[in-house]
Formats: structure tokens, C-alpha cells, sequence
């Protein structure tokens, strides 16, 4: 054991006492039972979970090594010090962080939260810095010593694979983002935000004319991905970015979506393309409601409706017999479990239950190929080209054609189709003005971007799907969500298979001059979890 340590156990609580370091002293108190203590003996000996006398020894010497600002003591109690050093090299070099002083937490099993309190120092200016994070340790595989787990947000719970700390001049000069009606939008009243506002910084600050600061930021492995900033030490000017988002809106996206894990949703003005709001809540941060990619279910059948009336198929009112089962080139599809068969169906009667089978049908109908999917979306819905400039990364939609099969999976929202909340909500906005207009965040003026276009919908089938979206929504699946809420509303419910057991839900509807979709990953039918986001949101905008 080095000099200068002593560690015991004295009644379930772990005393690391470190002289000449002015470390302190750590109180670990453990929550195990059992595994006896004794003495922690030779580490190349030992197999199985590390014991709780090895926890705090390992947990004492990292933090004290990291403490002391010795990057390649502390990364030799990792099981990757490979990794470990040059990141806990940067913490004190390039993020110029140092009095580091480190407090555990309560112990469960071999898990140990701290908190890190510490002072950046730049140019002049220091400022306090405090977090918290969380370590386990493990046994190494060829080693058999106690070792700290190494993961990078070891070192902050914002870093991950790649990352870095920086402490600088900010590459990209403040911004004060605005809403459509001008009111002030931050990551703390609108945590969804967060990803979204950084984007916008690093796109737009120097043209919204602010001044770059001086700030402690995460830099992320990606090139195309800014910077997030953690502790801002000399504040620069920002400039104003007016974004289209409305803060009603966006607030009750928000709340909407803290009612369901994994869930994202997106609102857009139909009559502009404008969004008005996006939030998600998921456990990844990721932004699934702008560049989310997976099957949409039955909503889905908007698209494929158009399809079918584009090409002279069918009409709203014309036939779209419901079997129980239909079968395409060697694959049979189903409805959902409790449809009752309609041979006598209309097109409209099988969109508002969304019959499956009545779609699967209609798809092997002249002069339909396996690319008319594809044009229709591409060519009256703008989706699928790769051309959508919205301001932020996102994603177009992929609606490729397919042979065999899939030709028939994709036309209700599975196979090979993918789409993302912005995806279908601008579905929605299209399906019921007639006109593709490309949802975007900031005008595209701000940077003469060029906005994607597409043909959009005959002035007859628009009427027609909205027509039959509103049956969707009073009559058929869609109406216990969309129940007792006001003016001209209109909606679609989906729900697509995950690896052939979990069910993703999805929801897209309208009311008056709002649009709005959402996914809720696991979610199950489609009024389950994304229908009550979407309801929230057009309750909140129409």
C-alpha cells in the first residue's frame, strides 16, 4: 500500500484517510451485507465481484490520483488506461480544471456516485465548477485486481466515446433564440431544446451577430457536431436568432412527452411549413423527432391512400374490401386481432379501422408498380430525396422501392419504409393543404438556403384524405383520443412491429392550422402513447 494511505472499515463505513495530499477524508458508506471484509490480499489471487474493501481501496487511490492531477497513476486503476489517460490528461490541461476535490456517495453493490468539486481558470477568470457522477468497479480479466470500470462519463456524465473537455474561446459566438411570438427560448424552460439550440448556435451564431465567450464545453468526436457548453467563465454577446417555434406549443410538447419513455413528437403549421414545436424524451438524448428512422406503421396508409387515388385505384368511396387475411407473393398479412372482415369496405371504411388487408389488396391493382409508392412520396410529398434544409440536421424519409414482399409490407408503414416524427407531420400538412411545403426551423433567408420542393397533391385527393382523416378521427381509430377536442380536426393511428414482438406506436393529426406527429418506441397502438402527445400538442396550437 503507498505511503500516506490508510483505508478500514469501521461499522459498514469506509474511512480513506490520505496524509500530505490535502485530501481529506472520504466517508463510502456501503450498502452491502454479507462478503465479511478481511483483508484485501493479493489482487492477481482474486476472482469473482470485487469485495467491498476492494471497492474503496481502488475508489480511494483513483480519486486521489485524479485529485492530485496525475493522469497516468489515476488511469492505472482503470481497466483501460489506454483511454482513461489522455481524457483525464485533458481535464486538467485543455479544460484547465483543477482544485479537485471529490466526495462519495452512498455505495450500492460496486457502484460509487460522487460529486466533483473543482475551479476553471482562464485568462484570468476562475470560476467554481460542481457535478456529479458515478464509477463501478470491476475485476480485471487478466489481471484479477480491482479496477475502475473505465467509461468516459466517468469523468463528466455528458462525455461520451471520443469526447474531450475544452476550456477556450467558443468556437461559435452566443445566441439569444426567440420564438415566433418572441419569447426567449433556453435549454432550462425547454430542456428538448437543448440538442436543437446548440445546432442552431453553431450554424447561425456568427450571422445572428453575437460575440464568442470564454466557456468550458464537451467537444464531441463528430465534426458536424458542436460543441455542448457545461460553464460559461467570461459571457459573450449573443446575437438574436428568431426561430418559427411557439413557446405554447413547444410547452405542452414538452410536458406531453414526459408522460411516455422513448417518445418524440413534432408540430408544423401546414399553411407554411413552420415548426412549431419538437421535443422528445428519451434516454439517449438523441433528436428521434427530427432524424429518427424506423418503420411508421399505419400511418403510413396517408400516403398510400394517395397512391391508390393518384393512380385512379380507388376513390375514398370506392371499393376497399377488409378480409381477414390477404396474402402478396408468399407472405400473408393480417389485421389486427378483433377486426371484423368487410368485403363491402370503402376505402374510406378501411382507412378510418385501418384494415391492412384492404391496402395489401389494392397494391397488386393496374397500372401500380413497384416504384408508384416511391413517386408518390418523393413526387407529392417531397419525402426521400436527401434536399430537406429545416436548419438542423434531419431526415428526408426512405420510401424505396420494393419487389416482392416488402412492395406490400412498405404500403402499410413496414418493410423498408422509414420515417421520423417531422416526417409524417409534414405528411399530415401536406395531405390536407395539397401543397408540400418543407418544414424548416429558421427562415431561409438567414443563410440563402434552398428549400426543398415537391408537386404535392390534385386539390381531389386532398380533399379526400382530409376528408377521410376526419372520419378517422370522430369514427374510427383515432376518435377515443381525439374525443372532446374542437374545430376541424382530423387524425391516423399506427403502430409498427419491432422485431416482430414490441409494437412502436404512432400518431399523426391536425386541427385547424396545427399538424402534429408522434413515436413513442415501444409504445404499443398507436392511441396508446403517441395518440396523447399529439392530442396535448393540437389542444395546446389549434
Amino acid at each position: 500500500m503507498r505511503r500516506g494511505i490508510k483505508i478500514g472499515l469501521v461499522g459498514g463505513v469506509f474511512a480513506v484517510m490520505v496524509g500530505g495530499a490535502g485530501y481529506g477524508t472520504y466517508n463510502i458508506v456501503n450498502a452491502l451485507s454479507g462478503d465479511g471484509g478481511g483483508g484485501i490480499g493479493t489482487a492477481a489471487a482474486r476472482s469473482g465481484t470485487p469485495s467491498r474493501d476492494e471497492v474503496g481501496e481502488t475508489t480511494g487511490k483513483f480519486f486521489t490520483a485524479w485529485e492530485n492531477g496525475d493522469a497516468v497513476t489515476a488511469a492505472s486503476y482503470t481497466n483501460h488506461d489506454g483511454a482513461a489517460g489522455p481524457l483525464l490528461t485533458a481535464f486538467g490541461e485543455d479544460a484547465h480544471i483543477t482544485g479537485v476535490r471529490i466526495t462519495p456517495g452512498r455505495v450500492s453493490g460496486t457502484t460509487v456516485p460522487f460529486t466533483v468539486r473543482a475551479t476553471v481558470s482562464y485568462g484570468g477568470t476562475s470560476k467554481p465548477l460542481s457535478y456529479k457522477s458515478e464509477l463501478t468497479v470491476v475485476r480485471g480479466v487478466s489481471t484479477g485486481r480491482a479496477l475502475v470500470d473505465w467509461e468516459p462519463s466517468v469523468v463528466h456524465p455528458g462525455l461520451k466515446a471520443g469526447d474531450t473537455l475544452v476550456t477556450e474561446e467558443s468556437a461559435d459566438p452566443p445566441i439569444r433564440a426567440v420564438g415566433r411570438d418572441g419569447t426567449v427560448l433556453t435549454k432550462e424552460e425547454y430542456p428538448s431544446l437543448g440538442p436543437i439550440l446548440d445546432q442552431l448556435r453553431a450554424r447561425y451564431g456568427d450571422k445572428a451577430g453575437g460575440e464568442p465567450g470564454v466557456e468550458l464545453a464537451i467537444r464531441h468526436a463528430g465534426d458536424s457536431v458542436p460543441d455542448t457548453p457545461l460553464l460559461t467563465l467570461a459571457k459573450g454577446e449573443p446575437g438574436t436568432l428568431r426561430t418559427t417555434i411557439s413557446a405554447g406549443v413547444q410547452a405542452a410538447a414538452e410536458k406531453a412527452v414526459r408522460d411516455y419513455d422513448e417518445s418524440s413528437v413534432v408540430a408544423v403549421q401546414p399553411s407554411t411549413g413552420e415548426v412549431l414545436a419538437v421535443a422528445n424524451h428519451r434516454t439517449d438524448g438523441f433528436n428521434a423527432a427530427f432524424q429518427g428512422q424506423v418503420a411508421p406503421g399505419s400511418v403510413m396508409k396517408i400516403i398510400t391512400a394517395a397512391m391508390l387515388i393518384d393512380n385512379g385505384v380507388t376513390s375514398m368511396n370506392g371499393p376497399a374490401p377488409c378480409p381477414d387475411r390477404a396474402t402478396w407473393q408468399s407472405q400473408t398479412f393480417e389485421n389486427l386481432t378483433g377486426m371484423r372482415p368487410d368485403e363491402d369496405a370503402t376505402l374510406a371504411g378501411s382507412f378510418l379501422r385501418s384494415c391492412n388487408t384492404a391496402f395489401v389488396k389494392l397494391v397488386d391493382e393496374r397500372p401500380l408498380t413497384d416504384a408508384s409508392l416511391t413517386a408518390e412520396a418523393e413526387e407529392r410529398f417531397g419525402l426521400g430525396r436527401n434536399d430537406w434544409k429545416t436548419g438542423i440536421d434531419s431526415f428526408d424519409g426512405r420510401v424505396p422501392a420494393s419487389g416482392g414482399p416488402d412492395r406490400a409490407a412498405n404500403a402499410i408503414g413496414q418493410g423498408q419504409v422509414q420515417m421520423s416524427p417531422l416526417n409524417m407531420a409534414s405528411v399530415t400538412a401536406t395531405a390536407i393543404t395539397g401543397t408540400f411545403r418543407q418544414p424548416r426551423l429558421v427562415s431561409p433567408g438567414l443563410d440563402d438556403r434552398r428549400i426543398a420542393t415537391a408537386r404535392g397533391l390534385p386539390a381531389g385527393t386532398a380533399a379526400q384524405l382530409k376528408q377521410m382523416m376526419r372520419l378517422t378521427a370522430t369514427r374510427g381509430t383515432a376518435a377515443a383520443v381525439m374525443s372532446g377536442l374542437g374545430g376541424d380536426i382530423g387524425a391516423k393511428t399506427g403502430s409498427a412491429e419491432v422485431d416482430g414482438d414490441a409494437l412502436n406506436s404512432w400518431f399523426t393529426g391536425f386541427r385547424g392550422d396545427v399538424a402534429a406527429a408522434a413515436m413513442a418506441e415501444g409504445g404499443g397502438h398507436g392511441g396508446d402513447a403517441a395518440g396523447p402527445i399529439v392530442r396535448a400538442v393540437l389542444a395546446a396550437g389549434g
